[in-house]
């Protein structure tokens, strides 16, 4: 059995794998995760993201005759049918339905080459750089293919999507145009109700690839994304390869609220110099490491003018992780400051050069 020799899971099956902490990328497990495998049809988390962002849900898509025949899963779509991008997009995600990947594709795009393009130039974007896509739908072919941390990266950045975590995360849909007489859809995604917080993502299987399984889970504010290819127990391996990640990862506070973090020299103001403080609180995701890989940047200017009031924003804190932003927080003036009146400004010029 592949795995045998792992010190750290040594039941995990897949011959690649990996589990990611979504927000910052931070690889918390891996197994040859860097080998090019085939996808199979988690290939479609990548044809949601490009249609996500390409198409309108509210589209209505006309399905052709070479969309009809697609090879493989189906949404049982016939030539001529017109059916919404978005109800597609949720039958490519939870039932695997080849042809609507291909429907989808040529609405967008023309074409399954050029809509496969647009997959491939994204997932580079994202930092995906060892994975192309010839196809839509993930059904074998040599220059189609990627990586576990590829497609941890692209599940990853999928869920900074709104749209792309409630498609992926829905356990049952009704569908009254379909041609099954249940009219119903039931997620193939079994994590969904094996584990608890479990979120998305998706199944993929031919003989060329094995069983493969992108998944997702949150909790305690935490996203993690695993990825098992080529696996004997795909379930199993998932389970606990998240487990393993949720027990090395955690919340902790970074940037406290209230808290003092500067003085600004104030011009023209009856007091000298201003407290700024934090107008709210960050947590970032920690592993074992602690927060050492995380850094401040102070957005502040070199002094203000007066007048101030006590919670006028003046600067921000940035929170960064390997250079990447992963989020802010406001800075305030901690008091008020008045602005010197011209008596006061005389005044004070007079007591400087007169003793």
């Amino acid at each position: 059995m592949a795995g045998r020799t792992d010190p750290v899971l040594p039941n995990v099956t897949a011959r690649s794998a990996v589990v990611m902490e979504a927000s910052t990328g931070r690889v918390l497990y891996s197994r040859d995760m860097k080998a090019r495998r085939f996808p199979a049809s988690t290939t479609k988390a990548m044809t949601l993201i490009v249609a996500l962002e390409k198409g309108n849900p509210d589209d209505i898509v006309l399905v052709s005759g070479h969309a009809a025949g697609t090879d493989g899963s189906t949404l049982w779509l016939e030539q001529g049918d017109r059916i919404p991008l978005g109800d597609l997009l949720y039958g490519i995600m939870m039932v695997s339905g080849n042809d609507g990947t291909v429907a989808i594709a040529e609405h967008i795009a023309g074409s399954v080459e050029s809509f496969a393009g647009m997959m491939t130039k994204k997932a580079h974007e994202i930092g995906a750089s060892d994975t192309f896509f010839v196809n839509s739908h993930g059904l074998p072919d040599e220059r189609h293919y990627t990586t576990a941390y590829d497609m941890a990266l692209i599940a990853s950045y999928g869920y900074r999507n709104p749209r792309f975590l409630d498609i992926v995360s829905t356990k049952e849909k009704p569908v009254p145009w379909i041609r099954d007489p249940e009219k119903f859809w039931r997620n193939e995604n079994q994590m969904l109700w094996l584990y608890e917080g479990a979120n998305g993502v998706k199944t993929g299987y031919t003989e060329a690839a094995g069983r493969c399984l992108v998944a997702g889970a949150k909790r305690n504010g935490i996203q993690l994304v695993s990825v098992v290819f080529d696996s004997i127990y795909m379930w199993n391996d998932t389970i606990a390869m998240l487990d393993y990640g949720f027990q090395h990862i955690r919340k902790a506070e970074f940037v406290r609220k209230g808290e003092t973090v500067a003085e600004l020299p104030v011009l023209s103001g009856r007091r000298k110099r201003m407290p700024v403080k934090t107008a709210g609180e960050l947590d970032v995701p920690v592993g074992d490491d602690g927060t050492a890989s995380y850094e401040k940047v102070y957005d502040l200017p070199n002094h203000l003018k007066a007048p101030v009031r006590a919670g006028d924003i003046v600067g921000t804190i940035r929170v960064l992780y390997e250079g990447r932003e992963m989020g802010s927080v406001e800075l305030v003036a901690a008091e008020s400051a008045e602005m010197k009146s011209f008596f006061m400004t005389v005044y004070q010029l007079v007591r400087k050069y007169i003793p």
